[in-house]
């Protein structure tokens, strides 16, 4: 997954919460979310781009997009 923009680091030392991790509690819906799409094969469910090409600049990995639109 070298070719996929990396996403921030969730225990990253931020200005208002002290990581960005803490911002969310342990029952936000929003944890259930990643889970799921972390389970998700993206390849087989036919999604675009689950396979980074070779060339050009670098994509937002499509979990991450899935995530967002959830």
């Amino acid at each position: 997954m070298k070719r996929f923009i990396a996403g921030e680091d969730r225990q990253q030392i931020t200005l208002l919460p002290d990581c960005l991790d803490d911002s969310i509690t342990a029952d936000n819906p929003a944890r259930l979310v990643e889970v799921f799409v972390d389970e998700l094969d993206l390849a087989v469910l036919g999604f675009a781009g689950a396979v980074p090409e070779a060339t050009g600049r670098g994509a937002y990995h499509p979990a991450a997009l899935l995530k967002i639109y959830l």
